[in-house]
């Protein structure tokens, strides 16, 4: 795919709060998610990398039919990002940074982790995201300075203070990785299944981000990533109550070259343990 940016008009905020657009934003996803739930169930079998990019084609353009026309009339001067698996930092003002079918791969297989995300960057900093489960019916909600929420009720981070007692997650960012990535990912996971209790490895990213923010998982870290994978999740994560950095603990943008979330009490732990 070709990465390519819709410029943005650099403006302020109009009179619409952010906690309306948030909740405008949700009905939009929701909706985009039933349209895929629609196509849900039969594995979608591809013989070559060419029909199975046009199978994932399909699923983006359904969800997007729905979610562009709704998201851009919500916010007209805000900028559109083409291609999901884009990374890097955006030019200043309001980005839209949508992943029409997270775990798209995973939608095709019968599986059932995937999503529908939509987050509002406000130069370079996410400001309210919506990840819609369409096959369990939960919808995870988070906006700057008012926390983390599981179909409407607060959910924060888990107090695990032990690296060894805790669950950990990650993912790969793309197929067909660079090499050294990718060898980077396998000694990450070995280091982990020395230090935690249980490491889980998967797509998408978005989901075990959602269950960091949830409590249900306690650290998830990757290398590399792109915006959609990494933006909704961050803001998830932080405003639930955890910690967002880089496998070395230092300050996380879309700029850097891994990303790590945890629960306060393993951060440290984590940190350490990807570091070797």
């Amino acid at each position: 795919m070709s990465a390519t940016l819709r410029n943005a008009d650099v403006t302020a905020p109009d009179a619409a709060s952010d906690a309306d657009l948030l909740a405008r934003t949700e009905s939009a996803v929701r909706e985009a998610g039933a349209a895929l739930r629609e196509r849900f169930g039969e594995v979608v079998r591809y013989r070559t990398r060419e029909e199975l990019m046009s199978a994932l084609a399909v699923n983006d353009d359904t969800a997007l039919a729905i979610l562009r026309p709704r998201l851009t009339a919500l916010r007209p001067t805000a900028g559109w990002v083409e291609d999901e698996l884009d990374g890097g930092a955006l030019p200043a003002g309001e980005w839209w940074v949508v992943d029409p079918a997270e775990g798209n791969v995973n939608h095709l297989h019968a599986l059932p982790e995937w999503a529908v995300t939509a987050t509002l960057v406000r130069d370079n900093q996410p400001v309210l995201t919506v990840v819609h489960l369409p096959l369990t019916g939960e919808t995870y909600t988070a906006r700057t300075g008012a926390g983390t929420h599981l179909d409407g009720r607060p959910v924060r981070v888990s107090p695990t203070a032990d690296l060894g007692l805790g669950i950990v997650a990650t993912s790969q960012a793309r197929p067909d990785e660079d090499e050294r990535v990718v060898r980077r990912i396998g000694s990450s996971i070995t280091a982990m299944l020395l230090d935690a209790l249980v490491v889980r490895t998967a797509v998408p990213a978005t989901l075990h981000l959602a269950n960091v923010a949830a409590g249900r998982i306690d650290a998830f870290w990757q290398f590399a990533g792109a915006r959609a994978d990494l933006l909704p999740g961050a803001l998830l994560v932080s405003e639930a109550g955890g910690r967002i950095s880089d496998a070395e603990g230092r300050p996380w943008t879309p700029q850097s070259e891994s990303f790590l979330a945890a629960a306060p009490g393993i951060h440290a732990e984590a940190v350490a343990t990807l570091s070797r």
